[in-house]
């Protein structure tokens, strides 16, 4: 067995798909894994480090357009964002059934290959959607709104486009901490990913976020709507999982439900 190391990132797997795929082994005898899981290495396996290559990445990214769908690389896009250990190796024996059947391949769900992407983009898009109404912005100094989210996949780039079109007049900061990753909006300009947050700038945004003069404002908002006699706990850990109220302001005094 010859096991393909990729980086972790959408360009890193879709490197080491190619890599594999042109290496010629035997789609049966490659496996692709992620950079940094060594410590679960495998007897009598062949390790190859596959560094991240543009050019290659693109060459996959227009194969899957082509010759399977549009749908199949959104799909292929999304599971490289997932917190799944395994995704890269399910992404490639997706690849497999979708370089042979085509486009119908996103609609086979009875192929365990096929639903195993599937699953992976609906959680992305769960946890997406759920942060487009629970992200919490709070002001610095310079007129600069800054929001600290931490979700369990990687989907600061999806969100950003979201408030990029809410907020497009404005300068904001949405920091993703559980990656060390932000996008950046310049009001009035497209926005950008920033892969490196120094400590002292991490600091900032989470005195920021203790000191926002708003947050006695959301915390007013919620007693004044909540009414006792209609609380329902796990309703509304259904609604609004405890996960996510250690970033808004209006939980900021502990997660209990009321």
């Amino acid at each position: 067995m010859t096991v393909y190391l990729c980086e972790n990132s959408v360009e890193g797997i879709l490197s080491g798909v190619y890599a594999a795929w042109t290496g010629r082994k035997g789609h049966s005898n490659v496996k692709l894994r992620l950079m940094g899981d060594e410590d679960t290495m495998e007897l009598f396996c062949q390790y190859i480090d596959v560094p991240v290559d543009a050019r290659n990445a693109d060459k996959v990214a227009e194969a899957i357009r082509k010759k399977i769908s549009e749908d199949a690389y959104i799909a292929v896009y999304k599971a490289a964002l997932s917190k799944e250990a395994d995704r890269a190796d399910k992404i490639y024996r997706f690849l497999i059934y979708g370089f042979h059947i085509g486009a119908g391949v996103v609609n086979m769900l009875q192929v365990q290959e096929v639903y195993d992407i599937f699953q992976m983009c609906r959680h992305i898009d769960n946890e997406t959607h759920l942060l487009t109404g629970f992200v919490r912005f709070v002001e610095m100094e310079g007129d600069l709104l800054v929001s600290r989210i931490g979700p369990k996949n990687d989907v600061l780039v999806l969100l950003a486009p979201h408030f990029a079109d809410r907020l497009s007049g404005e300068n904001w900061v949405l920091y993703d901490e559980n990656r060390k990753k932000a996008a950046l909006h310049p009001a009035l300009r497209p926005w950008f990913l920033a892969d490196f947050i120094s400590e002292e700038w991490e600091e900032r945004l989470k005195k920021a976020s203790l000191e926002d003069e708003y947050e006695e404002l959301y915390k007013c908002f919620r007693r004044s709507i909540s009414i006792k006699e209609r609380t329902n706990p796990v309703c509304q850990r259904n609604h609004m999982p405890l996960r996510y109220r250690s970033y808004m302001p209006e939980f900021s005094n502990g997660l209990k439900d009321n």
